[in-house]
């Protein structure tokens, strides 16, 4: 139940539905029970009162004792009508209730229904709102341990199944058994003596139910972790198309695809016979309970046991078959509720992850950079396993600074400890003579511009993705922009120039267009710091050319750090920092490390080996 209400919290303020929908479903449950308690009546004066023998001039019509017996109430009035009207008259003011009772119940119960669907559209908006903000809001350790489609599962899939589950299990849960107590109310006003007969039946077929649907909330949990992984390899598959079919590798991924899924199939299976067992059973046990009650009642008025008359019994029995609508519609909720906790609890557990990168109180705003980043003894690690060691770095301002070593040994971590994308271990980094964590992280990021190995673009048009994080930009300043990137002339060649679509990650363009872009956007940004993961080496020698020379324009003038790939572009580096191992191991600029004879060294000739 603590799930289930921290679901609903999303749906505040809860009050602004709730009041409106307990007011039209009370309205609703009342004159829908009235419906079918109008029968009696109904019967009573086709039956031509209470006793046929006796002419309506005779009639003796007395008034019941009770005012809750609404029911006696209904037959006074009938039989009143009865034998002021005559018969016909009777019964069509009879009928005519009938209509206006049917028309309000109706009408109140669109209004309950439409208040629950704005409920329910209000709490997806909040619940998928919050999960999203959290997720963007995590630290890109988070990322790194999570797989994207088990995320995407959940702030899609998982957040549409609580909508639809637990808000409706709410309005199954207040309205149904409002309405139950109401048919009961109405059968024990008709008969106590025979209603008490039918109760007792009651908790065998609640025992029953609750039977089948013991198992629910374990497979759907299994069920939404299944779903997650489709997602997951449909995901994988999409992005690297490319590589599965140069390797050949189609019949591998669809195989792994088609496994989840049929494993997803058969849990659903499972579910769903569950879930679908306990509506024919309620219905069946529904049915014999009112077999029952008719040989029981049936008895009671054809040998004159009881006072109660035919008329009231052929309402009973209506009445008494309604009972089981809202008894099977809470029994198929409490089989939904399980599948809506299961994906309500991995909803919850994406947000309540804590975001590792916090913003210390009390933190100050950045404006400028006007001296140095320094590393001071930093260290850090991926849970366990240590990727930097006593880094002690210190990067000037104006300097451009090349991190240069073997893959893997902790250049792209050092990088993105500057903008604060991690947390060090031990040790601190000062910006301007200040810890990284007691600076606001949007005011540092601010100030820092980023260029990815890989082209990072989005599926809209140019001009957004170069104006993208400045919604400000003017075309002007876009254009101008891309003039410094070299981007330029192939955007003005294609059709709509900077309004063409570039597709799902830039897939129209060339790996050298797309990089342009990405310098592109990093110049309108105008940053003091940048942050370059030089990537030329898979373009061809045009594209390497042109990207080249756009990067030496966007590092001019500023604070620039370089992981480097080619080591022959980073030559005229103020200071180049060689990493291994996740250290230190030599640092100079480049005639110092080639005279060194150390593992820059190496690396110089090693690539110059494989060039040659």
């Amino acid at each position: 139940m603590k799930t289930y209400f921290r679901l609903l919290s999303f749906a505040k303020p809860i009050e602004k539905y709730a009041i409106p929908y307990i007011i039209f479903t009370v309205v609703a449950v009342i004159f829908g029970t009235l419906n079918l308690a109008l029968l009696a009546p109904l019967l009573q004066v086709l039956f031509k009162g209470s006793n046929s023998d006796i002419a309506a001039e005779d009639m003796v019509i007395t008034k019941p004792d009770s005012a809750f017996d609404f029911l006696d109430w209904f037959t006074y009035y009938a039989d009143k009508l009865y034998t002021e009207l005559g018969a016909y008259d009777a019964l069509k003011y009879v009928c005519i209730g009938i209509i206006i009772s049917v028309f309000i119940s109706n009408l109140f119960r669109y209004f309950s229904q439409r208040v629950m669907e704005n409920f329910r559209i209000n709490t997806l908006l909040n619940l998928r709102r919050v999960v999203f903000d959290n997720v963007m809001d995590m630290h890109m350790g988070f990322f790194s341990n999570q797989r994207k489609g088990d995320i995407m599962s959940k702030v899609s899939s998982d957040v549409q199944v609580v909508q639809y589950s637990v808000t409706g299990t709410l309005q199954v849960v207040f309205k149904e058994p409002l309405q139950l107590l109401a048919y009961v109310y109405a059968l024990f006003s008709i008969s106590g003596k025979l209603t008490l007969f039918a109760l007792t039946v009651i908790p065998i077929s609640a025992f029953v139910i609750s039977r089948i649907v013991k198992t629910l909330k374990a497979q759907a949990i299994e069920g939404q972790k299944s779903y997650s992984n489709m997602i997951s390899f449909l995901d994988e598959a999409l992005s690297g198309v490319r590589i599965i079919k140069a390797f050949n590798a189609t019949g591998f991924v669809k195989q792994r695809f088609h496994n989840e899924n049929s494993y997803y199939a058969k849990i659903m299976r499972r579910m769903v016979r569950r879930q679908q067992l306990g509506s024919p059973v309620s219905e069946l046990l529904g049915v014999v309970m009112v077999a029952i009650i008719l040989l029981y009642g049936g008895h009671l008025v054809l040998t004159g046991q009881g006072e109660l008359k035919a008329s009231e019994f052929i309402a009973y029995i209506a009445l008494f078959s309604q009972v089981m609508r809202p008894a099977k519609a809470l029994t198929d909720s409490f089989a939904n509720i399980h599948h809506g906790l299961a994906a309500g609890e991995r909803v919850l557990q994406l947000i309540d992850e804590k975001n590792e990168v916090v913003d210390r109180e009390g933190a100050i705003e950045v404006r400028s950079f006007q001296d140095s980043i320094a590393f001071d003894q930093v260290h850090f690690a991926y849970e366990t396993k240590e990727v930097l060691s006593d880094i002690n770095l210190e990067i000037k301002k104006g300097q451009t600074v090349a991190l240069v070593g073997p893959s893997g040994g902790g250049k792209s971590t050092l990088v993105d400890l500057i903008p604060r994308f991690m947390d060090v271990n031990a040790g601190a980094i000062y910006f301007d003579g200040r810890d990284l964590r007691d600076l606001k992280q949007d005011s540092l990021r601010h100030l820092i511009g980023v260029v990815n190995q890989e082209s990072i673009l989005f599926n809209d048009t140019i001009f957004n993705n170069i104006a993208f994080g400045n919604q400000s930009a003017t075309e002007e300043e876009v254009i101008a922009a891309a003039k410094i990137a070299n981007a330029h002339e192939f955007i003005a060649r294609l059709g709509n120039g900077y309004h063409t679509n570039i597709g799902d990650r830039g897939s129209k363009l060339s790996g050298g267009q797309k990089q342009r872009i990405c310098i592109a956007r990093a110049v309108l940004k105008n940053p003091p710091i940048m942050l370059l993961d030089e990537a030329t080496s898979a373009l061809d020698t045009e594209s390497e050319r042109l990207v080249q020379d756009s990067l030496y324009k966007l590092m001019k003038n500023r604070t620039t750090v370089v992981i480097a790939h080619r080591l022959s572009t980073i030559q005229n580096a103020d200071k180049i920092v060689v990493v291994e191992g996740g250290r230190i191991v030599e640092e100079g600029s480049h005639l110092e490390l080639i005279s060194q004879n150390g593992l820059y060294k190496r690396l110089i000739d090693m690539q110059q080996f494989v060039e040659v």
